[in-house]
């Protein structure tokens, strides 16, 4: 039988096409599937590249950004004074907060006269951009190396002050 050539021309620019008989080999099919098993067997000899998670931990960039922190002073207060320059800086609006006055007794608990008395950060809608941590004038808020805990409730990606604050060494 003798090759057809068919003018195809979807787009505008023609492009000529032959219909050539396959031979006895190519109808077998033996070429094609002895060249897939051929990469099949080059990649299971290549070393494997699957990490086994919970022995093996993978390192991240330096610049890595994870969970937050909401950082103390070398006293021990709570750095933060509720300005909302982190909530406004939050392009996924995550950070919510409110501010309270500091009653008497609470100086060594706030440096400030305000301070929040809640501050949450839906991890659901968190990006880790690190903006939060930029805007800060106090250097409350910082992105550690670690990666943030899995949950199975969506409640559980709201870090509140008992999960973002560092814990007080004295």
């Amino acid at each position: 039988m003798a090759t057809e050539f068919k003018s195809i021309s979807l787009s505008g620019r023609k492009k000529d096409v032959s219909n050539k008989d396959m031979t006895f080999m190519e109808k077998l099919y033996l070429p094609a599937m002895a060249k897939g098993m051929g990469i099949t067997l080059r990649h299971f000899f290549k070393p494997k590249v699957t990490i086994q998670y919970p022995e093996v931990k993978r390192e991240f960039s330096p610049v890595y950004r994870g969970r937050h922190i909401l950082m103390r002073d070398e006293n021990g207060a709570e750095r933060c004074t509720a300005c909302g320059l982190c909530a406004l800086s939050c392009p996924a609006e995550a950070i919510t907060m409110t501010s309270g006055e500091r009653k008497k007794g609470e100086e060594n608990l706030y440096r400030e006269e305000k301070y929040a008395s809640t501050y949450e950060i839906n991890m659901l809608r968190c990006i880790f951009c690190g903006l939060c941590e930029e805007a800060c004038p106090k250097e409350a808020i910082f992105l550690t190396q670690d990666m943030p805990p899995a949950d199975y409730q969506r409640e559980g990606f709201i870090y509140g002050k008992e999960k973002l604050v560092m814990k007080n060494e004295q």
